[in-house]
């Protein structure tokens, strides 16, 4: 396998940066080869035991490639989640972490972040840290991701909250007699400064990518018995069945509850979820009954219409996908990330997440160097809440329970 004239550049420039001070970040965006990037620098600075931390979905992906470029170095690849199943005796000279966004909750770190803190410690291993969207929501997200390593700019900071004082314009929210501190105002320029000797950053553009994204609305009627719950929870916040029940007592249960009965879905108050309307995967399966197809979906319950529409034309695994002339069904947080949907002729979602991220990175799946254009279907609901969810989430805004009484007033 060869690596590309600007992977080449990269790979030199990086391993200087990851020699000098054990933390190297990859701020490359979606499709333009920062895993084989990664590797590569593993390569030139002479690692023997890699460790890749990713997501399951991506697991088979980043082994393919390792096999490709043929390596001197022994790896390791594992979802973030099972990162305590790390072979005995396996101590990695670098630590590659995938979509490392995922480490930047704040105030408080994630466990996820907290037990790869405590590897890095254990391990003494370089970290390669890789986001195409390193702080998608805020600049706060930087402090976690990076606070483990031993290349840490922000050393100095005994946590979280002593960083802030520094990097953060805080703010008091007040939630009738609660108060709480938003933390989510980070300094940009101050925070980009801080990281600008450990980072490279690289675009689809500066790769040479000029593929164009069409988006498509696509308005489905719904069952009249649909409308008559959305209405009827939005009126009473509550729907009483033989067993189960629907609460919708906080503004943000009924802003959830809409989002999943307006596209045929409900999750009850016992946990238990199931398809009430099979209107959006029927019309899916018309409209799209040759074609093979990358389907987002949002509720388990959707992945279950799909399954019971397409019976065996679809799939939830990449491999089959790739190597069949079936449809593959993802969940849409889960398979935003670390994936290409590439062999798809549209991407199609049944349904659209609250967040920004979860919009900006799934439509780019179907990218690639080469692919000049790229269709993307959502199928909404007629009147449903996707529309306005859409419209916040195109506007780099995740939708909020702001946003949901701005457009259902009082709730």
């Amino acid at each position: 396998m060869e690596f590309r004239d600007y992977q080449l550049d990269i790979i030199g420039k990086g391993s200087v940066i990851l020699k000098k001070y054990g933390l190297l970040y990859l701020s490359m965006e979606v499709r333009t080869g920062k895993t084989l990037t990664s590797l590569g620098v593993c390569d030139v600075i002479g690692a023997e035991r890699v460790l890749f931390l990713t997501k399951k979905k991506a697991i088979s992906s980043i082994e393919h490639d390792y096999k490709m470029l043929n390596p001197s170095f022994e790896l390791q690849v594992i979802n973030y989640e099972s990162s305590h199943k790390i072979n005995l005796g396996f101590s990695p000279d670098v630590v590659i972490a995938d979509e490392s966004h995922s480490l930047g909750a704040f105030p408080k770190p994630s466990s996820r972040a907290k037990r790869l803190k405590a590897d890095l410690n254990t391990w003494k291993s370089k970290l390669i840290l890789m986001s195409g969207t390193p702080t998608p929501e805020s600049f706060s997200q930087m402090y976690h991701q990076v606070y483990g390593c031993q290349g840490n700019p922000f050393s100095q900071y005994k946590n979280f909250y002593a960083w802030a004082n520094d990097y953060v314009k805080k703010k008091q929210l007040h939630y009738g007699f609660r108060v709480a501190t938003d933390y989510s105002g980070a300094h940009k320029n101050k925070v980009i400064e801080s990281m600008k000797p450990y980072t490279i950053a690289f675009t689809q553009k500066e790769a040479g990518f000029k593929s164009v994204i069409d988006e498509e609305i696509l308005q489905v009627d719904m069952e009249d018995r649909t409308y008559d719950l959305c209405n009827r929870l939005q009126r009473d916040k509550v729907l009483q069945g033989s067993d189960e029940v629907v609460l919708a007592d906080t503004g943000v249960k009924l802003m959830q509850k809409l989002h999943q009965i307006s596209s045929g879905t409900v999750i009850f108050e016992s946990k238990k979820s199931v398809v009430l309307d099979y209107s959006k995967a029927k019309f899916i399966k018309k409209r799209f009954k040759y074609e093979k197809i990358g389907i987002f979906y949002k509720f388990t319950a959707e992945l279950k219409a799909l399954k019971e529409v397409y019976g065996d034309d679809i799939t939830t695994d990449l491999d089959e996908f790739n190597n069949t002339r079936k449809s593959i069904a993802l969940q849409i947080v889960s398979g935003r990330e670390g994936i290409s949907l590439r062999k798809a002729k549209y991407l199609v979602y049944y349904n659209i997440d609250f967040s920004a991220t979860s919009y900006w990175q799934s439509r780019d799946r179907m990218t690639t160097k080469d692919r000049l254009y790229n269709k993307i279907y959502w199928v909404f609901s007629k009147n449903g809440i996707e529309s306005k969810i859409y419209k916040a989430v195109n506007n780099k805004k995740d939708y909020t329970l702001r946003h949901f009484k701005k457009d259902y007033g009082t709730v």
